[in-house]
């Protein structure tokens, strides 16, 4: 059965974020990136199970982890956990907006740690990073400059090189 709304053109990813509490998380989300919720699943015993949520035209399943990890539950087909029962993310999620400093600023207000703020990067992005309240990092850019691979490379080697003075 596909829910109305919820089709997925075949090829596309669509990313499965663990979360402790998916129902908050999806909360979250719309209020930091602007997602629009698509379908909601509820287990029996009340808490969010499955929550479909697009993010411009990234499309994200939110998935309550057991918590405890249970590798023998319902969720033992996943086998996974959250970032707070790991003690980290594995994973680094990255959106591009219009204004990187603008989306940076909205995502802080609505709850997420600042962890890089908003910098020129060499690769030509405008872009920083902010941890959210379920412990998945994101990274918030925009393409100020079109760059080939070459002169990505040159910036970077130009960053280890030891800065001379004059004297």
């Amino acid at each position: 059965m596909t829910v109305k709304g919820s089709e997925v053109p075949v090829g596309r990813a669509v990313l499965h974020l663990i979360v402790h509490d998916a129902a908050g998380a999806a909360e979250f989300y719309k209020r930091a990136f602007g997602a629009e919720e698509l379908y909601r699943f509820t287990r029996p015993d009340g808490p969010g199970f499955h929550i479909h949520l697009r993010i411009a035209d990234t499309l994200i399943m939110l998935v309550d982890a057991p918590e405890p990890y249970d590798a023998t539950g319902l969720d033992a087909h996943y086998r996974v956990a959250s970032p707070q029962a790991l003690g980290g993310t594995t994973v680094g999620l990255q959106l591009f907006w219009v204004d990187a400093d603008a989306a940076y600023k909205r995502a802080v207000d609505a709850g997420a740690q600042p962890t890089i703020p908003p910098f020129n990067a060499f690769w030509g992005d405008r872009y920083g990073c902010v941890t959210d309240p379920y412990g998945h990092m994101w990274a918030i850019a925009t393409r100020k400059e079109v760059l080939s691979a070459e002169e990505v490379e040159q910036r970077a080697c130009a960053l280890r090189q030891p800065s001379v003075s004059a004297r």
